[in-house]
């Protein structure tokens, strides 16, 4: 998986379809400062996760559509706009 600087975090950036769907599942947290920019991806699930998360949504230029914070683990569905193409996750703040 490469890694990319978005937004000022360090980013690993989930591109395959196997990296989007596993995304940060089986993860226990993420250290502050870095994330995961899942692209091509315009609503997540929380599912199986084990920590909450902030999900930043960016448009194709890479300009911030939506934020939604503090996303508990087993939310069905968080939708991040018409514009969202990939989304930004990082540990709760």
């Amino acid at each position: 998986m490469r890694r990319a600087v978005v937004n000022g975090i360090d980013a690993e950036v989930a591109e395959t379809l196997a990296e989007r769907l596993r995304g940060l599942i089986g993860r226990d947290g993420l250290a502050p400062g870095t994330g995961m920019l899942i692209t091509r991806c315009y609503c997540i699930h929380t599912c199986f996760m084990r920590f909450p998360i902030d999900a930043t949504f960016l448009d194709r230029r890479g300009e911030v559509v939506k934020t939604v914070r503090n996303i508990r683990p087993w939310r069905l569905f968080v939708w991040g706009g018409f514009r969202a193409v990939s989304v930004l996750e990082t540990a709760a703040q």
